[in-house]
């Protein structure tokens, strides 16, 4: 299990492999699809992404006692905002993007050429990573977007999850498309 700590510095960042197990402490950042329009249309963001976290998620936040509390924080399919995040990432300096099922070859060759990671959280297990955010920090766009598409500020710890997509253009998801490709092609050579 490889440690990671806010801020993440690129040179950490690059050395990750795809197929490393790690643990994320510190600052993330929620942001799904109007966060990415919005940001794609020129929008302001009050968050400096440089050296952090977006996390692909709709969270379910609740107000208790007047502080925020995180129930659930599954990750969100990613691969809806492929058409922003190449610029996102050439643009804000982000280093880590969490979200699951994979995302496309634009976005693996900004992840290549700029120092970032996609981290694969675990689907289906949103008590479990809801568990590992230990405080609200804030929330941007609550009124505009609404809870679920708002930019949630987390404080996360041992928040895990498995690189996928790395920083040196290797991608566990087309390797996997390529071997199940290959036993496909086998199987019905077989079968003939």
């Amino acid at each position: 299990m490889i440690e990671l700590k806010y801020p993440y510095d690129e040179k950490s960042i690059r050395a990750l492999k795809a197929g490393d197990a790690v643990s994320i402490t510190g600052i993330i950042h929620t942001g799904r699809d109007k966060f990415h329009k919005y940001f794609a249309d020129g929008g302001k963001i009050n968050v400096d992404f440089k050296d952090g976290a977006l996390f692909h998620c709709g969270p379910v936040v609740v107000k208790n006692d007047g502080e925020w509390k995180v129930v659930a924080a599954g990750p969100t399919t990613s691969v809806r905002e492929n058409p922003y995040e190449p610029k996102f990432i050439a643009d804000s300096g982000v280093r880590i993007i969490i979200g699951k099922g994979g995302m496309d070859k634009a976005t693996l060759e900004a992840m290549r050429k700029y120092g970032c990671v996609y981290i694969q959280a675990v689907g289906g297990a949103a008590a479990v990573s809801a568990a590992s955010v230990k405080r609200v920090q804030g929330v941007d766009f609550l009124d505009e977007f609404g809870a679920a598409e708002a930019c949630w500020h987390f404080e996360v710890e041992g928040f895990r999850g498995v690189v996928a997509m790395d920083a040196n253009g290797t991608s566990l998801f087309e390797r996997i498309e390529s071997l199940s490709r290959e036993k496909y092609i086998n199987i019905v050579n077989k079968s003939r």
